[in-house]
């Protein structure tokens, strides 16, 4: 079920892969080295790869040709892959503050249908994750490579209530109390 890959505004080049995972092109920049008889032009790129099902990656590349940079950079991102627990399948279990250098990025758990509130490179990072329902926030640094990178601090940080029920040695339900009332008690309430 390959696509034809796409140009597109914001969003960048999207392509899904053989085995299910799509990349994002988040940015190319041309790149010059000084050299003595002049300078010569590379590119660098940055992707987002992820299989929209929890799991994503991101990575660089540099070359002197546009796709064999974006060859590069997929290669990395799928290498550097991670798995994000996701609530619902939806959205994060929890809010989370994530940095990196000059760049931080705030991530907070939303509703159904609120969509994916964020710009720019962090955007492409949920899309490609499979988050459907989030809002983030970046404050300070604006280049995306540190963007990303915040961001990814920040899903690192992310914990299912399943992680956290084992770090402390309990039991789920014992961090949130049974369910135990149902539809038929909540009707007489």
């Amino acid at each position: 079920m390959a696509r034809e890959p796409r140009e597109g505004g914001r969003g960048g080049r999207e392509r899904e892969q053989g085995d299910e995972l799509v990349d994002k092109l988040v940015t190319i920049n041309r790149v010059a080295k000084v050299v003595k008889g002049g300078r010569r032009f590379a590119f660098a790129a940055l992707v987002v790869v992820g299989d929209q099902k929890g799991r994503v990656g991101y990575g660089a590349g540099k070359a002197r040709e546009v796709p064999e940079a974006i060859r590069k950079a997929t290669e990395h991102a799928r290498r550097t892959m991670i798995r994000v627990p996701m609530k619902e399948g939806r959205t994060l279990h929890h809010d989370a503050v994530g940095r990196f250098g000059a760049g931080k990025v705030i991530v907070r758990a939303a509703d159904a249908g609120t969509g994916i509130i964020a710009g720019g490179p962090i955007r492409a990072v949920f899309e490609s994750l499979g988050v459907s329902d989030v809002v983030a926030k970046s404050l300070g640094s604006r280049n995306p490579h540190n963007m990303i990178k915040a961001a990814f601090d920040a899903l690192e940080r992310a914990n299912s209530p399943r992680q956290v029920a084992a770090r402390r040695g309990k039991k789920t339900y014992e961090l949130f109390g049974r369910r135990e009332h149902s539809e038929t008690e909540n009707a007489n309430v």
